[in-house]
């Protein structure tokens, strides 16, 4: 495991100065002190819980990767494994973190929150924590995006009968309570958990959102695969059709269970799911979802067949041998 660094000296010794602080020991964190022990300088990353604790601690046991094996490539660390095109699952993704801790051996201080960053006068920056406080000529913040929990004011005016949890805490079905369950939102998360729950014979509600959704398989490939050799990933974000915005867009629901799949919401819905809207209020009794189900379905599929039709065009300017294209069409609307 990495090293486990104490913090500053009581009874008012200096701080103790790194060159870098890296805030958050996931895999971004422990990615920067590869980099920064490759080019030798001095750090220290500092853990709130424990390295890679949310991989271990915040996600549902049917949990797998929505991207195939080998796209996970971690500095140093490429995946290794004997099925390149599958998708591990929770605990084959565990193993795989476990290995990359191994090799990085990262200097880490773990349960110890950072409160506070604070500029020096004359350069650098103080470091506040519930373990000491330090200095550094650098801080990256490598925390993520996803550590806040968003959940909606309304969810406060629910009757304390509702039992209420927020995807991070969800582990199976088997652990709610008996009777229907809502799901709030349609992002990879949402979708998938309602997949999980209609699978084990739940009867579900889910309120859908605008994000898009993608094919799993398309023209005998893995879509990811097609993007891949597109150059997608590669693009800069000046030259994404979003430009900035695509920092913040909703990712494709899709999903890697089972080999892999598309999750069609249409065809849950065929299957006893009932599908509404975005979730607007809750109010005398009753919730309220806006009248977009329709729309927000159709925006979803127009960008499932948009990504098939630009594989399209690049299997026809390259020349590819591959199986005939197809169109979306829907089981249910």
């Amino acid at each position: 495991m990495s090293n486990t660094l104490g913090a500053s000296q009581p009874g008012g010794a200096a701080a103790k100065h790194y060159s870098v602080i890296v805030v958050g020991g996931g895999q971004a964190g422990l990615s920067m002190s590869y980099y920064l022990q490759q080019a030798r300088i001095d750090h220290l990353v500092i853990e709130k819980h424990t390295i890679t604790h949310t991989w271990r601690n915040q996600r549902w046991d049917a949990f797998c990767l929505v991207t195939p094996n080998w796209q996970c490539a971690l500095p140093g660390y490429p995946y290794r494994g004997s099925d390149p095109h599958g998708f591990m699952k929770k605990d084959e993704i565990e193993a795989y973190l476990d290995g990359f801790i191994r090799m990085v051996d990262a200097p880490v201080l773990e349960h110890t929150e950072v409160r506070r960053v604070r500029p020096r006068e004359h350069g650098g920056y103080e470091v506040f924590t519930s373990n000491g406080d330090f200095t550094a000529d650098q801080v990256v913040v490598a925390s993520g995006g996803y550590h806040a929990p968003i959940v909606p004011r309304m969810a406060e005016r629910l009757p304390a009968g509702i039992r209420q949890i927020q995807s991070s805490e969800y582990r199976n079905p088997q652990a709610l309570p008996e009777g229907a369950v809502l799901v709030v939102g349609s992002g990879q998360s949402g979708a998938q958990i309602a997949e999980d729950l209609h699978l084990a014979g739940r009867k579900v509600y889910l309120a859908v959102g605008e994000a898009p959704r993608c094919a799993r398989f398309y023209r005998g490939r893995d879509v990811v695969d097609w993007l891949a050799d597109m150059q997608y990933y590669d693009m800069p974000v000046e030259e994404h059709p979003l430009r900035e915005g695509v920092r913040d867009n909703t990712n494709h629901y899709v999903t890697g269970r089972d080999g892999g799949r598309d999750i069609d919401l249409r065809k849950f819905a065929s299957e006893g799911m009932e599908l509404y809207g975005v979730l607007d209020d809750y109010r005398d009794g009753h919730l309220r979802f806006a009248p977009n189900l329709a729309a927000n379905l159709q925006d979803a599929d127009d960008t499932y067949n948009r990504i098939n039709a630009g594989i399209d065009k690049y299997i026809e300017k390259q020349g590819i041998a591959a199986p005939p294209a197809s169109v979306y069409e829907p089981v249910w609307r």
